[in-house]
Order: C-alpha cells, then sequence, then structure tokens
C-alpha cells in the first residue's frame, strides 16, 4: 500500500469533502476524526508559505520523488476524514496533468492485487493487501483500498467500496449533515489553512495517549490560520460537563505558566507561552495563540 501511505504521509504533518476553501458546519457527516489543509491558501499568504515551505521540503519533495506528483504545482485543497461504519477516505483537488493520474494508477496497479470496477459510469480499482496482515477496522487502508481518478481534478482513496459509490453519486462530495449526532466542531477563520477535529477518545485508542485531559473531553478540534501575518493556533476541547471545563482551563494555564518560566525554554518559544489565551464557555475549553512562523516551524522540526 506504498501509494496510500504516501497520501497519507500529508495528512500526518501535524499532529473531506469537495474542492471547497474552507470547511463549514454541515460540511461533514458523523466523523471519528477529519483533516482539510488548503495549499491554495498557504501559498497565498505571507505566514502560510513558511508552513507551505516546510511542507515542501518534509512531504511534497518525497512525493515527486517516489510517484512523479507534483504537489506544489497540482495539490489545491486535500481532506480526509474516517466516519464509523463507512470507512476512512483522502480526497485531493487539484489541477493534475494525465502523466500524473497514470502513474498513480500505475503504482496502485504494480503493488498489490488490481481489479478494475465501475459504478455510474465511473470507473474505480481496488487495491488488495497480498501481504496477509489483514485488520478489522474499516476504518483504515490496512485491508486494501479503492482508487479513483474517474472524476475531473479529483484524486480518491477510500477503505470501502460503498464509500466510492457514494462520493460518485454526489458528484465527487461527502454528503455533509447538520443535524448528525456525533458529528465534529468545525473552527473557521479568515484565512484557514488547517482544519481538523477528532474524538478525542481515537487519540487515546489509535496514538496510545494517555490523557487525564483528554479522558475528560469529548471532542477535540484544530484551527492553523493567518491572523495579521501570523500563524494563529487554536485548538477547543469539548469537556464532559461545564465544571470539568473549567478545572482543565486551570491545569492547563498552570503548565503553561511552568513552562513559560523555565530556564531551559527558548526565549522565543518562552514569548509565544506567555502570548497564549485559554477561555471557558460552558463546557468548551479554547486554547489560542499567533506567532511567528518561523516559531512555529521550528517547535515542529
Amino acid at each position: 500500500m506504498h501509494l496510500v501511505r504516501l497520501l497519507l504521509g500529508i495528512l500526518l504533518v501535524n499532529m473531506p469533502v469537495s474542492a471547497i476553501a474552507e470547511l463549514r458546519d454541515g460540511d461533514l457527516p458523523a466523523a471519528r476524526w477529519y483533516a482539510h489543509i488548503d495549499l491554495v491558501e498557504m501559498r497565498s499568504s505571507d505566514a502560510g508559505k513558511q508552513l507551505y515551505a516546510w511542507l515542501e521540503g518534509e512531504v511534497f519533495d518525497e512525493l515527486r520523488e517516489e510517484i512523479g506528483f507534483d504537489a506544489d504545482q497540482e495539490a489545491d485543497v486535500i481532506t480526509a476524514m474516517a466516519a464509523p461504519g463507512d470507512g476512512m477516505l483522502i480526497i485531493i483537488d487539484g489541477k493534475f496533468s494525465q502523466m500524473t493520474l497514470d502513474r498513480v494508477v500505475a503504482i496502485g496497479a504494480a503493488a498489490s492485487d488490481f481489479n478494475t470496477l465501475e459504478h455510474d459510469g465511473n470507473e474505480y480499482f481496488q487495491i488488495e493487501d497480498k501481504s496477509g496482515a489483514h485488520s478489522h477496522d474499516r476504518n483504515s487502508f490496512d485491508n486494501g483500498a479503492f482508487l479513483s481518478v474517474a472524476i475531473k481534478n479529483k484524486l480518491i482513496v477510500t477503505s470501502s467500496a460503498e464509500q466510492m459509490q457514494q462520493i460518485f453519486r454526489n458528484k465527487g462530495q461527502i454528503p455533509g449533515d447538520y443535524d448528525t449526532d456525533g458529528a465534529l466542531m468545525v473552527l473557521r477563520g479568515e484565512k484557514s489553512f488547517v482544519q481538523a477535529g477528532m474524538q478525542t477518545n481515537e487519540i487515546g485508542g489509535d496514538l496510545g495517549w494517555d490523557s487525564n485531559i483528554l479522558r475528560n473531553t469529548k471532542q477535540l478540534a484544530l484551527l492553523v490560520s493567518d491572523i495579521e501575518g501570523m500563524l494563529a493556533v487554536e485548538a477547543h476541547l469539548v469537556a464532559n460537563e461545564a465544571q470539568m471545563a473549567a478545572s482543565l482551563a486551570s491545569i492547563v494555564r498552570g503548565l503553561i505558566s511552568l513552562q513559560a518560566f523555565s530556564e531551559d525554554v527558548d526565549p522565543q518559544l518562552t514569548r509565544f507561552l506567555q502570548g497564549t489565551k485559554v477561555d471557558v464557555n460552558g463546557a468548551t475549553l479554547s486554547v489560542k495563540v499567533a506567532m511567528d512562523p518561523k516559531v512555529l516551524i521550528d517547535a515542529i522540526d
């Protein structure tokens, strides 16, 4: 599943849908997690350009070398999600050359068992894992994937045929739902680069994190955006109850204070921590900070 791992690599640098510039409430059904990266907005912003340059060196160069996919020239928006029972998907919107599409399909055909399928006149391909290391988790590509380049300007990968067919029926878009129970929070900014959300039990289960803070919350939402040339990072945690949100805010403020006044912390990072705002609104805890893009890139490195 080398192709799928390369595509997933794009989404793992920080921590679905259509070619819209920004996700909004109701654009997604209930999900375990989602991520939305707007490369067009990132390229056009002074703050975003520095984050984009890091992405190019860490991720895009590998894609270019491995499959000839020039994300810098061809990819505009990357969206992904895992929905309970439906499976996982990735949609990359852009202006792809025919050579790029041919290479993506060829790599899929060479990597595993490969079958050509069709739904409503749209061709797609089943890529099956021959290693025998199968998983019972549909919200992954461990058992193979379904790939399509049939819809113009879209490269689609799903973990189930049903999900691929649903996307075809919706002309390349994932049907959203304003009223679905369990729908994740969507944060928005004037110039949004990264929007992401997750049910916090998924962090502990999938990543092995054990955190008192996460155990007392239900959802996590993240936004990275541009505010007056600074990179703004905003995180919201939805607690199990309002009193818990207030308690968590005290813990977070305390942790920030301990780090901000530590002599071992870089002075630039200290200024960043001292500028962090922690607020509570009902059962929702929010943490916001704006920083020089270089400080964030150095922190990621």
